[in-house]
């Protein structure tokens, strides 16, 4: 079954609303990267929200970077979306130590530390990017989510991610959601919302359960009701190519560039969002000094 998210919003308009079932987009990102189980939990929790986060902005060649630094042992996680919800991205490190916080059950937090900050980046095609910034309350990831768009954003919000490691080591699903109240909400909708995502309970306990991403807001906004606006398929997709690797290269400058060429060796260079790697020999190398 393929990746996809849908947006929406409740009924009486006071809730937009989106949930993604990212299962293979997780795998994806796991495989390129090699993670340990936290690792794999923690940057798929990161991706998930990255993509249904970029998906949201909906500028047109805009992106969104997703930025958690918390002290762990995992380092930095940085994942990129597009405006689709298509993503990329890496960690410091993806070989963490096997955490539980009771067997059966990762200890994402301790993996990410709380000790740093949550940043968001988006490229809305402007002069500047917007940038926010907010302390990380837990590094379960969800609720630091919550915490930046409540911060940073002003917007009262609630997001929910689950990523469930097999014994296998492998990806068994992955998904979330994101609610947020508009200005003017009543009490009673909030209530109700509440009472929805207590209701609903983990994530990925509903995906083993084969509930669909649409069936995920059906339960999280009970009475309030969903109209479905969009639905997206997204996957791990990376923009990498051989002449974004050159102007990268060349960025080097000339002194460095004849260290390489003069090495006498091919000269590797592999993509850090993805397991491409391009390849430049010393006669590649010395093309690029005389077309620079």
């Amino acid at each position: 079954m393929k990746d996809y998210l849908v947006r929406g919003m409740t009924m009486d308009g006071f809730v937009k609303v989106v949930a993604i079932r990212s299962t293979e987009l997780v795998r994806r990102g796991a495989q390129i990267h090699g993670t340990t189980p936290n690792a794999t939990a923690a940057f798929g929790r990161a991706l998930t929200a990255a993509s249904m986060m970029g998906n949201m902005q909906k500028v047109e060649d805009g992106s969104m970077t997703l930025q958690i630094r918390g002290g762990g042992p995992i380092g930095t996680i940085t994942c990129v979306s597009d405006s689709q919800g298509n993503v990329r991205g890496y960690v410091t490190e993806p070989n963490v130590p096997l955490v539980e916080k009771y067997p059966g059950k990762l200890d994402v937090g301790s993996t990410v530390g709380v000790d740093g900050s949550l940043t968001v980046i988006r490229d809305l095609q402007m002069k500047e990017p917007y940038v926010g910034s907010v302390p990380l309350i837990s590094g379960e990831i969800g609720d630091d989510v919550t915490a930046y768009f409540a911060q940073s954003e002003q917007t009262p919000t609630a997001c929910a991610l689950g990523v469930l490691v097999d014994t296998d080591c492998s990806v068994k699903v992955a998904g979330g959601y994101l609610v947020q109240l508009l200005p003017g909400a009543p009490d009673e909708v909030i209530d109700e919302l509440e009472a929805g995502i207590k209701r609903a309970g983990a994530v990925t306990k509903m995906l083993e359960n084969g509930m669909t991403p649409e069936d995920i807001l059906g339960q999280v906004c009970g009475s309030l009701g969903v109209v479905f606006m969009e639905t997206a398929e997204v996957g791990y997709k990376c923009y990498c190519t051989r002449e974004r690797v050159e102007s990268a290269l060349i960025s080097l400058g000339r002194k460095e560039l004849q260290e390489i060429a003069d090495e006498g060796e091919a000269f590797p260079v592999e993509c850090q969002f993805c397991d491409t790697v391009y390849k430049f020999t010393p006669d590649d190398i010395r093309e690029l000094m005389a077309n620079s």
